[in-house]
């Protein structure tokens, strides 16, 4: 109850209000843009000031495996979308791909309930974070290409694939493109750019920063959270016209990604922090990352079913449900 209490999770209510009532909120243009660069700034210089004192020996086995379940999570959600749900096959590998990336406000929810409860975590869990972003779509756009519809080009007769990887095709998008997208997408440089600084500057640079990053971070979390409950609400709406299955799914397949990451933090040995966090990485869904990197790649997908699934259904679920339950079944579990 405390959790729902929580300013940040208020801000969020208020915003949803706010999209119910038919309302804006008044912010200029690009506000909320400038509020994610914030974020990422922010948690990327923490994350690279506590990585700093870290063993990197020790931390490599949790970035390799974080990079791992985000290749392999989309497999888990196409299996499902196709024979539960009953999804065509290139939808199907855009929305897995969705919910094998990661969410970044969920991941800040997460941390600050964190710190809320005294529970530290590690900073090397920004790393695994920025590592998430990006397998996910290699995947994604694998599974679709299985199905002959990377880049809009359906497999020939006889079953042949025709999947082009080099420079466009007609309609301008390729594997290639799309993987480099991912790559090179800002919010993943912003993020890991930010990793490195605060890595190079250490605690001595990061408080000559303190009155900009560290004490505002509040403050700035919740007019964030206020506008994500707007976006969320507002593609609630379209999510209506989702099927009942697949709504399910948005509520399942973060629960089933958050068993798969409790097993791997366990088999790890993550101390609560790093469990919870990574618990709630695997559950999260992405709706910045992938939608930029597919648009081009996969053209056939419909963004109108993988943004109100991924944005509507599975973040607030997360933010306002998962995170909490997460971070207490960790908590029984490991400790």
């Amino acid at each position: 109850m405390d959790t729902l209490l929580s300013a940040p999770i208020l801000f969020f209510g208020l915003g949803a209000v706010i999209a119910l009532t038919g309302a804006r909120i008044p912010f200029p243009e690009g506000f909320g843009k400038a509020l994610a660069a914030y974020l990422l700034v922010a948690i990327g210089l923490k994350g690279g000031v506590a990585l700093a004192g870290a063993d990197v020996g020790a931390v490599l086995p949790l970035l390799l495996t974080a990079g791992l379940l985000s290749l392999l999570m989309p497999v888990l959600g196409f299996g499902l979308l196709r024979s539960a749900v009953g999804l065509d096959q290139v939808n199907a590998a855009a929305i897995a791909a969705h919910y094998g990336s990661v969410s970044l406000v969920t991941f800040v929810t997460a941390t600050k309930l964190l710190e809320s409860q005294g529970v530290t975590f590690g900073g090397h869990m920004v790393a695994a974070l920025a590592i998430m972003e990006g397998p996910a779509i290699v995947s994604g756009l694998l599974l679709a290409g299985a199905a002959g519809m990377v880049s809009g080009v359906a497999a020939g007769g006889g079953g042949s694939l025709s999947v082009p990887l080099g420079g466009g095709s007609g309609n301008g998008g390729s594997i290639r493109g799309a993987i480099r997208e991912a790559a090179f997408n800002g919010s993943v440089l912003l993020l890991a750019g930010s990793l490195l600084v605060g890595l190079v500057i250490g605690k001595p640079g990061l408080q000559s920063l303190h009155g900009l990053f560290i004490a505002p971070w509040d403050g700035v979390l919740c007019l964030f959270l206020l506008e994500m409950g707007y976006l969320a609400t507002s593609r609630l709406r379209e999510a209506v016209s989702l099927s009942p299955r697949l709504i399910a799914f948005g509520i399942v397949m973060p629960l089933a990604g958050a068993v798969i990451g409790l097993a791997a933090a366990a088999s790890l040995g993550l101390g609560l922090g790093d469990a919870a966090l990574l618990v709630t990485l695997c559950a999260s869904a992405s709706y910045i990352a992938v939608p930029a990197a597919l648009r081009h790649a996969l053209p056939a997908a419909e963004p109108g079913l993988s943004l109100p699934l991924s944005l509507g259904i599975t973040f607030p679920f997360n933010i306002l449900v998962g995170i909490p339950l997460y971070l207490a079944v960790s908590r029984a579990v490991l400790t």
